[in-house]
């Protein structure tokens, strides 16, 4: 980890490399701005030794000079359905391992595989295969967004394929993740919702309130239930009214709610991402991608469900309507845009990339911070947060780009 005050004389080798170590040698990043939870440490250590962060430097590790450059934790994505153009939603295990290494191109060390709107049995079908690769530590779960959505706001989603969110629906995509569902969007309003949500908390599954047309005071019942997360925060819900709230009002002032952000520069103005951060703080919010297809991968036609898609200029939008289609965003690029335009700290954009989302997910114990005995899960940054190196496990994806 960083060097604490009164260790700075703690024996180390002498000789630096610009060059990752060869596999399974311990590393040793010297000089660096450490961000750790507690502080940032500037000309700071931090030591792996296989895939964890530890303590004490053997005496064979590798050391890597990284002065000038940023180390901060790997990001946490909950909501994303592709890029590198494969879909979670459709793609075949390679296709599913190639969208999952896209994003680890761009600092994405764990992410969660999110679903679009399906008849039930592609849905079950699809919530067993992406199981597996959770089980092997691919994918870190399972996110359901639809069909138990309001067809008022179904955004881009098969009105179709539309359904009220029975219990016992909502209780087969569960059992069909095996213990790997870790979140489910609904519109709580609609028939069956309240109940759905308190079947979610007590399997253990993440309530999210999403493409809703809920009223404030229904938001608020969600939330009494169990609900415990906000789907991209303002998109596919009513605006915020000075008399009717709404769920935008509900869902920022609860302490109990986490709140999503797409902060790509097309789904929210910037005024409407500070208002919710600030109001929210970063222990309370998540940015993800929401991304689909395109993410890391380039402008033209895709499918999205059943639904086709047209990028243009790195925004999707549905060739139907041109409703919005999830987004073509990298987190690297939400971190860096957090920092430069919306004015956030280094700190805080960490902890609402990888902090918080590792918090919801129950895995801030492995995973969110750089602290000793946690996954050696890090990305290396230049002063202008352009990404130089991403680890995961202790392993680089991206090697270190120091020159």
């Amino acid at each position: 980890m960083a060097t604490p005050p009164g260790a700075r004389g703690t024996a180390r080798p002498a000789t630096t490399h610009p060059h990752p170590a060869p596999a399974g040698q311990p590393t040793v990043l010297t000089g660096a701005t450490v961000v750790l939870p507690t502080e940032t440490v500037h000309n700071g250590r931090l030591i792996i030794d296989g895939t964890r962060i530890t303590t004490t430097a053997p005496e064979n590790a590798h050391v890597i000079d990284a002065s000038g450059h940023y180390v901060i934790p790997g990001f946490v994505d909950l909501h994303n359905h592709g890029g590198g153009g494969a879909s979670f939603t459709s793609g075949s295990v390679d296709d599913l391992l190639k969208g999952i290494h896209t994003h680890r191109l761009h600092g994405t060390t764990t992410l969660v595989a999110s679903t679009v709107t399906g008849d039930m049995d592609s849905l079950t079908q699809r919530a067993g295969l992406l199981s597996e690769l959770a089980e092997q530590g691919d994918i870190a779960g399972v996110h359901f967004e639809g069909p138990f959505i309001s067809p008022c706001r179904k955004g881009a989603h098969s009105e179709a394929l539309l359904r009220d969110p029975h219990p016992a629906e909502v209780r087969k995509l569960i059992d069909a993740a095996r213990g790997r569902a870790k979140m489910l969007t609904l519109a709580t309003e609609l028939p069956g919702g309240l109940d759905s949500v308190r079947l979610l908390a007590d399997h253990g599954v993440i309530a999210a309130i999403g493409h809703t047309d809920a009223t404030y005071e229904q938001t608020v019942e969600a939330i009494d239930a169990g609900a415990t997360v906000a789907t991209h925060l303002f998109n596919a819900m009513p605006p915020l009214g000075h008399r009717s709230p709404g769920p935008i009002a509900a869902l920022l002032e609860d302490d109990r709610i986490t709140i999503e952000l797409i902060n790509d520069g097309t789904h929210l103005h910037p005024a409407a991402l500070q208002l919710a951060f600030h109001h929210a703080g970063a222990d309370r919010v998540a940015f993800i991608t929401d991304a689909m297809d395109a993410a890391g991968f380039g402008d033209g036609r895709y499918w999205l469900g059943p639904l086709e898609v047209e990028v243009a200029d790195g925004v999707a939008r549905l060739v139907e309507d041109g409703t919005i289609a999830g987004s073509t965003l990298t987190l690297d690029r939400a971190f860096k845009r957090a920092v430069t335009v919306d004015g956030l700290s280094v700190e805080d954009a960490v902890q609402a990339l990888s902090a918080t989302p590792a918090r919801l997910l129950g895995m801030a114990d492995t995973i969110g911070s750089l602290e000793p005995g946690k996954y050696a899960d890090l990305l290396l940054l230049d002063s202008a947060y352009e990404l130089k190196g991403v680890m995961r496990r202790g392993e680089w994806v991206v090697p270190p780009q120091l020159g």
